[in-house]
């Protein structure tokens, strides 16, 4: 068993080494040149978000699609991912992220746009779609839409249900001593009563747990900023400036070189945003909105939300207060930096955070996989995929799950790649549609094909 666990490690970490990150960061560029820096319409994108589209087809609203999408985004990954990479690559692992992030909104925007484009009606009136449905329709290949679905169902369990349920039973136990059974049978009860109405289910209570947790999470951070405004301006240079030369030992912290930095920062930003993974659009495909550039923009504001802003702002706290070279790993990094501002209750600030994150995450991820699962064996087969998803919420609050935190990692690379191929292959169905209703400013127009 160790050695397949020794195994399983040096899968993932060649599957999450150099090969996917390049892969995964040239299609961001690609994809920017290729739209002509899309990112300049993020803020069109987010008035979109709030807006109603009237007279227009799908089973959520746009935002209801984004917070759900952002409910499995915003995750363990924002705060303790985040901390590994400014832990192993230094201060200038901050910048890399950020920029990560900027240039995966194009790759976000591309996904939600072929996700509404060939998704598809169902007999009772629903929607379906996402990457399977693009790569069976638009590029016209069973094969490669086959084994993203499966790949999809398979992660799920992994990174979207039994791995957030072990991150909040080890938060909860942590900080409030409450027992991982105990956990285990309240996540259970709790996910089953949201997931078992579907999409508008979960949809309702993304809606209010998003915003919720998000604005938590940032107001704590800010506070924290305010608070050490003194050394704000040269810790943002400090992030600068070893992005592109490395870190020197500080403290307990060893050092680092550009490589390193480039290579965590990148690495944990394309794994928090999720863009290119191809999950997100899962659920952006049935949004209701009149064509599919308007979701495309809507969608490419979660990995905006997620790493531009969330992820970067936990970056800049463990620079500045300078939790970073404490010595510590993991998410004692981050309870560090909280402790010293919140008085020793950081603890407890960081629990509540991680519990609504995962928890989010776990419902969110629970859609993407009931909808890969209904592709692969029909709409019958969701009812036995609930339950086993139920299940692996409740193992994953007792069981150690080293291995399967790789395992996770491994499939969700194994997502990635059929993905990334629809998206080079299509381009061009994203530069005509994108000028067909963005550059020639008929983003008001319906697609009947929408319908």
């Amino acid at each position: 068993m160790e050695e397949f666990s020794e195994l399983v490690a040096a899968i993932a970490g060649f599957m999450w080494g150099w090969p996917l990150l390049i892969l995964l960061l040239g299609t961001h560029l690609f994809l920017t040149f290729r739209l002509r820096f899309i990112q300049r319409y993020i803020g069109k994108g987010i008035k979109l978000s709030i807006k109603k589209d009237k007279d227009s087809h799908g089973d959520i609203s746009q935002f209801s699609a984004l917070a759900t999408s952002l409910a499995a985004t915003i995750g363990t990954g924002n705060i303790i991912g985040v901390a590994t990479a400014v832990s192993l690559g230094g201060p200038g692992a901050v910048f890399w992220i950020w920029l990560t992030g900027v240039f995966g909104i194009s790759t976000k925007y591309a996904e939600g746009l072929l996700a509404v484009k060939y998704r598809k009606r169902n007999p009772d009136g629903s929607f379906s779609g996402g990457p399977m449905y693009v790569l069976e329709y638009g590029l016209k290949n069973k094969f490669l839409a086959v084994l993203f679905a499966l790949f999809t169902s398979i992660a799920a369990f992994g990174i979207g249900s039994s791995i957030q349920a072990n991150s909040i039973a080890s938060a909860l136990h942590a900080s409030f001593g409450i027992h991982k059974v105990y956990i285990g049978i309240v996540l259970f009860i709790l996910t089953g009563a949201i997931i078992i109405g579907g999409i508008k289910s979960i949809a309702r209570v993304c809606d209010k747990l998003v915003p919720f947790m998000a604005v938590f999470y940032v107001l704590g951070c800010l506070l924290i900023l305010a608070l050490g405004y003194e050394t704000l301006f040269y810790s943002l240079k400090v992030i600068i400036k070893t992005a592109f030369t490395g870190q020197t030992a500080v403290g307990g912290f060893a050092g680092s070189t550009i490589i390193m930095a480039a290579r965590f920062g990148v690495a944990r930003g394309l794994f928090s945003n999720e863009s290119g993974l191809g999950s997100a659009p899962i659920v952006a495909a049935v949004a209701q909105t009149r064509n599919p550039v308007r979701q495309a923009l809507v969608s490419a504001t979660g990995t905006f939300w997620d790493t531009v802003i969330v992820c970067a702002l936990t970056g800049l706290v463990l620079v500045n207060t300078g939790a970073w070279a404490s010595g510590k790993a993991g998410i004692e990094i981050t309870q560090y930096a909280f402790d010293r501002f919140f008085y020793g209750y950081g603890g407890v600030f960081l629990s509540i955070a991680l519990v609504t994150f995962a928890f989010s995450t776990i419902i969110g991820w629970s859609y993407y996989a009931e909808k890969t699962t209904e592709y692969l064996f029909g709409k019958k087969s969701i009812r036995y995929y609930k339950v086993l998803y139920l299940i692996t919420v409740f193992l994953g609050t007792v069981l150690s799950l080293d291995i399967v935190w790789n395992l996770g990692d491994i499939f969700n690379g194994l997502m990635a790649i059929p993905n990334l191929i629809s998206l080079v292959l299509l381009s061009s169905i994203l530069v005509s549609e994108t000028k067909k209703y963005l550059w020639n400013n008929r983003l008001d127009d319906c697609d009947k094909n929408s319908y």
